[in-house]
């Protein structure tokens, strides 16, 4: 190209950047409708027809599905970790236990993609997994003060809240719109199933790392997605 030829692309460079932040805006927002209805099975080709742009802008956009879910439920996993925290500022911790339980499944329960997101882990999409993180780190200190009162069981781990979130996921993607309530009498079984005094004992837990593989490989699963092979 000629030294010429470049001057009239230079002004073309500052609404390009213009319409680049609106793709992005507009890919977001379409990405939060489609994951909301489908979860994270849904693939990045429907997301860009909801958007309404072509595949390669949303490859350029986000190169990755971890990067789209990191700009799309980042703010949820923020919310969430504000649930945690509500939970540990109520003075009875069983309570705040318990609503942080019902807070968290209902939250999956109006996303079918936050439902997923609670069952996986996308260890590029930074800012969602440290709100992941610091979450977990509150719960775990919520659950030991709610054992020190007498009214959760004893053998509860905090990994076996991972096992609550798949199990909340399950049936909130296989009811659907069908029985959309059916999640609050899971979720009621489960609280009931935690009180103290434990009926039963439990097998052992899974472990963290164990079920942390397990929502990587989920999360995996859920990220694959071809690039596209021409622009568009």
């Amino acid at each position: 190209m000629t030294p010429g030829a470049q001057h009239p692309n230079e002004p073309a460079a500052q609404p390009l950047r213009s319409d680049a932040e609106r793709n992005r805006e507009r890919i977001i927002a379409a990405a939060r409708t489609v994951f909301a209805r489908d979860g994270l099975s849904a693939s990045m080709a429907s997301v860009s027809r909801e958007a309404g742009v072509g595949i390669a802008t949303m490859f350029r956009r986000f190169p990755t599905k971890a990067e789209l879910v990191d700009a799309v439920f980042a703010d949820r996993m923020g919310a969430y970790a504000d649930a945690v925290a509500t939970a540990l500022d109520d003075p009875d911790p069983w309570n705040g236990f318990v609503g942080y339980i019902e807070t968290a499944c209902a939250m999956q329960a109006v996303d079918s993609g936050f439902a997923d997101v609670l069952t996986m882990v996308f260890p590029t999409a930074k800012t969602l997994e440290e709100r992941r993180n610091q979450a977990y780190e509150g719960m775990v200190q919520l659950i030991g003060r709610a054992k020190a009162t007498g009214r959760l069981r004893e053998d509860f781990d905090a990994s076996d809240l991972v096992l609550l979130h798949m199990a909340n996921a399950g049936v909130v993607n296989a009811t659907g719109d069908a029985a959309p309530d059916a999640w609050r009498r899971v979720v009621a079984l489960l609280i009931q199933s935690l009180e103290a005094p434990a009926r039963g004992v439990l097998p052992d837990p899974a472990g963290h790392e164990a079920l942390y593989k397990a929502m990587l490989r989920a999360g995996q699963a859920g990220s694959t997605a071809p690039a596209p092979g021409k622009s568009g």
